[in-house]
């Protein structure tokens, strides 16, 4: 592993951690009428929205250059193909 890829995989560990710390961490209660609890709470889809985006950019600070290929690679076996 080298060391961009230690200190990613890091990173990327640390970021996890700290979010579902943050996810679990109770909240104070709730005072308001029982219709809207959730009110105010970041939602779930919100949460893997970003958790999805902080991987992807880890990934790519990685292997930036395999996903360029990867990428040019698939374009030319298209356009040879037609």
């Amino acid at each position: 592993m080298t060391r961009i890829s230690q200190a990613a995989a890091t990173l990327l560990t640390t970021l996890t951690l700290t979010v579902l710390a943050r996810v679990n961490t109770p909240t104070a209660t709730h005072t308001g009428p029982p219709g809207d609890r959730d009110r105010g709470d970041v939602p779930g889809w919100v949460m893997i929205t970003v958790m999805t985006a902080i991987m992807v950019i880890a990934l790519l600070a990685v292997f930036r250059g395999q996903v360029v290929a990867a990428v040019q690679n698939a374009f030319e076996s298209v356009s040879n193909a037609g």
